[in-house]
């Protein structure tokens, strides 16, 4: 993925000033959010599925079990859609039509490849750990087995054909509805992050690590 013009799937059309093709806007876009829409076509329907997911490099990686129709889809070669949106607001108009919200998404296509290699998945696999809370992986957390490895596929989806599309701001309201009493504004939305609660199976002496405490999904570029 570059900077270079949009394909025909990932030009955005509705709202296109809100379209951003920049590489290093949607890696940080990718990097913040935690969940992953992944839809394909099976059996003549759509099937949507809401996946974890994490970034390396310009490629997506996904997961799931040898089981999974979707993954089985994957390895059998099928387009994938995937999208991820991170939430940002609230928008409310003088109209109910021009209520919104303020947002930072990302569509990607393309058609995934198997990670096959132990170690580009044991690799993958702890990207995917990092993505969801930096620094966990060396924190004495136990490595995968071989059989956890035989029983998962991991999927890398190149993201040369993805987009971002981001809203900010105020309403955009007609006119002559700037003259209602009417309150408009927006209400900013951020993930918070709650006090870590120890397993109740948790071994006596362990002690809430730093970078859990300190954890956060704001992400910068």
């Amino acid at each position: 993925m570059g900077d270079s013009a949009p394909s025909q799937r990932t030009k955005v059309k509705r709202a296109a000033q809100r379209a951003i093709y920049d590489q290093d806007h949607v890696y940080t876009i990718l990097d913040e959010g935690l969940v992953a829409h992944v839809g394909i076509v099976q059996d003549g329907l759509p099937v949507v599925i809401p996946m974890g997911y994490a970034r390396m490099g310009n490629d997506l990686l996904l997961h799931g079990s040898i089981s999974s129709r979707l993954m089985k889809a994957m390895k059998a070669g099928t387009d994938l859609c995937v999208t991820v949106t991170v939430l940002d607001g609230l928008v409310l108009a003088r109209s109910a039509f021009h209520h919104s919200m303020n947002y930072r998404s990302v569509v990607a296509f393309g058609r995934p490849q198997v990670i096959s290699d132990p170690k580009e998945k044991d690799a993958a696999l702890e990207a995917l750990v990092e993505h969801i809370i930096p620094g966990r992986s060396a924190d004495g957390v136990r490595p995968n087995n071989k059989s956890e490895l035989t029983s998962t596929v991991i999927v890398s989806l190149s993201l040369d054909e993805a987009s971002a599309k981001v809203r900010t701001g105020p309403p955009i309201d007609d006119k002559e509805d700037y003259e209602l009493d009417v309150w408009a504004g927006e209400i900013p939305l951020q993930q918070t992050v709650g006090k870590p609660l120890d397993d109740p199976k948790l071994k006596s002496g362990v002690s809430v690590p730093e970078y859990v405490a300190e954890y956060t999904r704001h992400r910068t570029a």
